[in-house]
């Protein structure tokens, strides 16, 4: 087999790469395009790189490429700053491999004797070991000189627009099934498996006693109703289902629930002392924000309190039903309803950990320079490392619309159940 040595004209971009090697008689042994050792970033049988003089530096438009590029890191900062919405009231960033998440109960006063000396507070305070899996994902952007010689900066922005939108995507979906699914899962960190936990959902773990409330290993934020229609007493439940654990106003967290708009429908219609679904008698009212259409109030004494806020934390609500906020959110599954307690967005108490390296040089959406560093839109690199678990596990609580009596996860935030 011939003896490959690097060329200096290679290297310059004076002669073309060679596509593959051949034996002494003349047979081609390896083919480096099957290998995939060249990108069909040119878009030619020819790999090799092309001279300074077959490369454009603007668009057909007069935009400068590696202004663009400027550009583009510029809004990637902004992106990054500004994570969507909804991930920024469901997650707490962490960068630890293992968080040790304390878990707090209560102490009491003990009666005082005349000489006695009281007793130090003994707060009963544990740890539970919260895990985080932690995966990088990349995408590439190729152009052809040709391409971006004949382009204008709409076209190739809009590859970077979809590239934004895809990791927006890609990040909410790994949130969602970090709620949604009611399976533990296994992380492999440094050649050592650790639990990374969904919401409660019965394994066994005994959540910390709160006041009175004391629980069971049975214990599950995974629930199910006995009807297809939501019901006012499905959203008191639930709402008791996190109260019960501490969280609430008096500790910083506000009762946020998420629906998609069938259910949002239904929940509109609930009156405090009128009977609705599953016949039902509701003990509160929907009472609907500012920003909602007008309706009359047959036989109204007048509203006791204030309408909920037209927005929270960017987030338009559509009023509030008891002490929670409702939120009309399509990404919630048809036949499930999330809720939370919820500290605004990046707060400690919300319930699940979105790691991010702890070197901060690979955090967020990284735009990197391909094989061709002196104009990088040629050829371009999207990277982002990140991992989800739940680190609150009683900050949320699902319900399910089903009869089986049995939870099952939608298949769309299901692990492996694959892209919405």
């Amino acid at each position: 087999m011939k003896t490959m040595t690097p060329n200096p004209l290679f290297k310059m971009g004076l002669i073309e790469a060679p596509i593959s090697i051949e034996g002494r008689d003349g047979k081609t042994l390896v083919d480096l395009r099957e290998l995939g050792l060249f990108s069909a970033i040119l878009g030619s049988r020819r790999s090799g790189y092309h001279t300074e003089a077959d490369l454009v530096s603007v668009t057909s438009d007069g935009i400068d490429l590696n202004a663009m590029w400027a550009e583009f890191q510029a809004t990637l900062a902004i992106f990054n700053e500004r994570r969507a919405r909804l991930v920024g009231i469901l997650t707490y960033p962490v960068t630890q491999l293992i968080e040790r998440v304390p878990q707090v109960g209560d102490t009491e006063f003990e009666l005082a004797s005349e000489f006695g000396v009281p007793q130090s507070a003994r707060v009963t305070l544990d740890y539970f070991e919260m895990a985080y899996d932690f995966t990088d994902y990349d995408l590439a952007t190729r152009y052809t000189w040709k391409y971006l010689r004949d382009a204008d900066a709409r076209q190739v922005g809009a590859v970077h627009e979809a590239i934004l939108g895809a990791d927006s995507r890609l990040i909410f979906r790994k949130v969602m099934e970090a709620l949604f699914d009611n399976r533990n899962r296994i992380a492999d960190i440094r050649g050592q498996n650790y639990s990374v936990y969904a919401l409660y959902n019965g394994d066994g773990t005994i959540p910390p006693t709160y006041k009175s409330n004391v629980f069971a290993g049975t214990h599950t934020h995974y629930l199910t109703s006995a009807s297809a229609l939501v019901d006012s007493g499905d959203l008191e439940e639930m709402i008791e289902h996190i109260a019960h654990h501490g969280y609430g106003s008096d500790r910083g967290t506000t009762f946020v629930f998420m629906m998609g708009r069938s259910v949002a429908q239904q929940v509109r219609k609930f009156r405090a002392g009128a009977v609705n679904n599953n016949t039902v008698t509701a003990n509160y009212d929907f009472i609907p924000a500012a920003t909602e259409p007008t309706l009359i109030v047959p036989n109204s004494d007048g509203l006791l309190g204030s309408r909920p806020p037209a927005t929270w934390n960017g987030l338009r609500v559509f009023g509030s039903y008891a002490n929670a906020l409702l939120i009309e959110e399509d990404y919630i599954p048809l036949d499930y309803l999330l809720c939370l307690g919820s500290g605004g967005e990046g707060d400690l108490q919300n319930p699940v950990g979105l790691r991010e390296h702890a070197n901060v040089d690979y955090r967020g959406l990284r735009l990197l320079p391909g094989n061709q560093q002196r104009y990088p839109l040629v050829d371009s690199y999207y990277s982002r490392g990140f991992g989800s678990g739940i680190r609150q596990r009683a900050g949320a609580v699902i319900m399910q619309f089903n009869n089986a009596g049995v939870y099952a996860p939608p298949v769309g935030y299901t692990r492996g159940g694959g892209l919405l």
